[in-house]
């Protein structure tokens, strides 16, 4: 295939520049540091009231982020089969992405009301708010990842992927840190920003800085919408109902899978340790907070920590993945996510979690990226690149669900004895079975080599 235009192939990388400020901020960083600081000391348990229910206000955000991924994989078939119909990629990407901005923004709203002497409440109504453009706008995030991941394999050759996802993942770091540092200084300089009283250098960076990954979010993004090409697959001409032919889609994808040995296994492996990542980086501020009662601005720090070091740790494995190949390099990642997850049950102290912080940085974004070009070079050559990466991300979600509604559960069971350090430990069986199946993979990988070249 030919290699997509320079400018093209920038320009889709500027996507991840645009998206990951969200990623960082709303995902990481300040939001989840706000939300637990808000929703804590109602009762001893830190117990708040949603839907009529009561939830310990961290496991409370945890399913909100569970269903907002239920949403999303079960929408992703749907929409990827509309786009491919109609050969509009872009536009569905340029729709969730707008989603997504209005209800990072709209989160601004989402504050508690101010009391005599410098105390706050905060009402239901206000936490329905939080909650629900919180879902909307993961929602809206996530989904239009499903159509940028699609364009991979349309813009670049087998050999390029690898590189090309890595540079993405790198703009999207320096992005995201950019804004960041902005954010970092609107929460350390709350006065040169006009904000005076207590309830406000409390709460109205936090306000600010979601408006702020809104307006970033949706204003790089116009770069990859205005450039990205409009249609990269040929209309199909046999069609049953579009909406649900997305789910026939999948099913044509797992039947292809059904004798593909390599691939199928590698999505096995996939999506045990997507659920173990993935899970990680939505719970670690929460972690910081609510274990090492850490204060916003160490937070803010350790993921800066994490993010910086993510850029030369996405090179480092793309590197390595040349030199020793995918599978292999993925294995060594997986078994350094299980000693972090030993390291995060034994940190106690600010230090701890900064060099842990380091660690996972490392291998953070490389993993990401590694894992979605080795997905794209195990595929089969196919136009139908949106019905291909859907499989994938659903897989991803769905194992991210898992993974997101276990470190609730575990942590409310165990709210008296270990809470959410024992929902950390419990990650190590999903990056174990990870693993193992990561093994399976390489072995059925390297059976196939050795087919092909006694074939040859």
């Amino acid at each position: 295939m030919q290699i997509a235009p320079r400018k093209v192939i920038n320009s889709w990388c500027m996507y991840d520049w645009a998206n990951s400020a969200y990623n960082l901020v709303i995902t990481s960083t300040i939001f989840p540091a706000y939300y637990e600081a808000i929703t804590k000391g109602k009762t001893p348990d830190n117990e708040v009231e949603f839907l009529g229910r009561k939830f310990v206000n961290t496991a409370l955000y945890n399913y909100a982020l569970g269903a907002a991924f239920i949403v999303v994989a079960f929408i992703s078939p749907i929409l990827t089969s509309i786009a491919d119909y109609r050969g509009n990629k872009r536009n569905f990407m340029r729709f969730f992405c707008t989603m997504g901005a209005l209800f990072c923004s709209l989160l601004y709203f989402f504050a508690p009301s101010p009391l005599p002497g410098d105390k706050f409440t905060l009402s239901n109504t206000s936490l329905n708010i939080g909650i629900f453009c919180m879902v909307i706008s993961c929602i809206g995030f996530w989904a239009s990842l499903v159509f940028y991941n699609s364009f991979l394999p349309d813009l670049v050759p087998h050999r390029l992927r690898d590189r090309i996802s890595a540079r993405g993942y790198t703009w999207g770091y320096i992005g995201s840190v950019i804004l960041q540092i902005l954010c970092f200084v609107i929460v350390f300089l709350p006065e040169s920003f006009g904000f005076h009283t207590t309830y406000e250098k409390d709460f109205m960076p936090a306000r600010v800085s979601f408006v702020l990954v809104g307006l970033w979010w949706l204003g790089f993004a116009q770069i990859p919408f205005r450039n990205l090409p409009i249609s990269t697959v040929k209309e199909r001409h046999e069609r049953k109902n579009v909406f649900s032919n997305g789910f026939l889609e999948l099913k044509k994808v797992w039947s292809q899978l059904k004798h593909m040995r390599v691939l199928k296994l590698f999505l096995v492996s996939f999506f045990w340790y997507s659920a173990g990542i993935q899970t990680v980086f939505l719970a670690a501020t929460q972690f910081g907070a609510k274990e090492l009662h850490l204060k916003t601005d160490k937070l803010i720090i350790t993921i800066m920590i994490i993010q910086l070091v993510a850029i030369p740790g996405a090179i480092l494995i793309s590197r390595a993945s040349e030199r020793f190949g995918n599978i292999k390099t993925l294995m060594v990642v997986v078994l350094i996510w299980i000693g972090a997850c030993i390291g995060a049950y034994n940190t106690y102290t600010d230090v701890q979690f900064y060099i842990l912080g380091s660690i996972v940085g490392l291998v953070m974004g490389g993993i990401q990226s590694l894992s979605r070009s080795t997905y794209s070079n195990l595929m089969p050559e196919t136009k139908d690149t949106a019905s291909f990466f859907s499989f994938y991300d659903v897989t991803e979600k769905i194992a991210l669900v898992i993974g997101m509604f276990s470190f609730a559960y575990i942590e409310e069971q165990t709210i008296h004895f270990g809470g959410m350090r024992n929902s950390v430990l419990a990650l190590i069986v999903f990056f174990m079975l990870g693993f193992v199946w990561l093994g399976l993979t390489m072995r059925a990988y390297n059976k196939s080599q050795k087919l092909q070249a006694l074939k040859a």
